[in-house]
């Protein structure tokens, strides 16, 4: 199956702070908010939206296609991602620029304090489907956080050509007005966000519950360590997470998790079981430092839903 995926491209510097940032953040200064955290480690790693997808799905037996712009210091990502199965082909290098960069503190609850540097993801609006897709049969495109003006024209061009698609606007909720918004959700296969850019979405486009739901086919909130909500066909389904064997770092875990959700929709599997993918791939990721550092065979990801979940799933 043909999966091509838009969003950023990133190296993440991810660190460590030891303590606890709502003890240091005063709520009746929020409106002045100066406040600067001592970390005891960082880590560069190979990151972004359309990369941590991409390595997940490959890991699920994919080769999924990945359309975006990246820097002049790519080319040792770029051998990476070949190297564990993902398609490059559409990944175009700008000249004189950086890779996006992506900067995250996290502290001893999991909370996260994080900031994104554009680099050469702003030439992401520069490339189209009637240009690197043309001819090809696509069934499924991912819409996932990247330059504004991408995320708009590629979800204009996604119903223009009839293409399926996946809307995941996450990060980027901020950067995007609600007429935009309403616009990617309402042609879309699928709309995935978590708990709090959900409350975003309906504030931005003035949609309540149901009305975001009846605007897309399916409807994903993830709500973090109580599962994900799935709203089809006028239905909800509830999914569990899968309890981590350690825990190491929550960055990249929803990146997993859409993932999963990817190949259990391929696989024309039933919505639980879908969710039930989502949230064992997401897991593998939570239990490792950095959102690319996890591996596992199909053997092994089986083997390891039928301990959490009592069934067999083939993939």
């Amino acid at each position: 199956m043909s999966v091509l995926i838009t969003g950023s491209i990133a190296y993440d510097y991810i660190m460590q702070f030891p303590g606890f940032f709502h003890d240091h953040i005063l709520p009746d200064k929020i409106a002045n908010l100066s406040v600067s955290f001592l970390v005891d480690s960082m880590k560069k790693q190979r990151g972004g939206v359309a990369t941590n997808i991409a390595y997940n799905l490959a890991l699920l037996g994919e080769r999924p296609r990945i359309m975006a712009t990246v820097g002049q210091d790519f080319s040792d990502y770029r051998a990476w991602l070949e190297a564990n199965n993902v398609d490059t082909s559409a990944i175009i290098a700008i000249p004189d620029d950086f890779t996006a960069s992506f900067f995250v503190s996290t502290d001893g609850k999991q909370n996260q304090i994080a900031m994104f540097y554009t680099g050469a993801m702003a030439h992401a609006h520069t490339l189209s489907f009637k240009q690197h897709a043309s001819g090809d049969k696509i069934d499924l495109v991912v819409i996932s956080p990247n330059d504004p003006r991408a995320m708009v024209q590629y979800a204009r061009e996604c119903q223009e050509l009839r293409l399926p698609y996946i809307y995941d606007p996450s990060q980027q909720i901020i950067r995007l007005n609600g007429e935009e918004l309403a616009a990617g959700v309402r042609g879309s296969t699928m709309t995935i966000v978590n708990e709090y850019e959900f409350e975003m979405l309906k504030n931005k486009t003035g949609w309540t519950d149901d009305q975001v739901a009846a605007h897309t086919q399916v409807l994903i909130v993830t709500l973090g360590d109580k599962g994900s909500l799935i709203r089809v066909d006028g239905k909800a389904v509830r999914v569990p997470i899968v309890p981590p064997r350690r825990q190491a770092d929550p960055t990249g875990v929803g990146d997993a998790y859409r993932a999963g959700i990817i190949k259990g929709y391929l696989k024309k599997l039933e919505w639980e079981t879908i969710g039930q993918l989502g949230s064992l791939a997401a897991t593998y990721v939570l239990e490792e430092h950095g959102t690319q550092n996890h591996k596992y065979t199909l053997q092994e990801f089986g083997q390891r839903y039928k301990e959490a979940f009592g069934e067999t799933v083939t993939l």
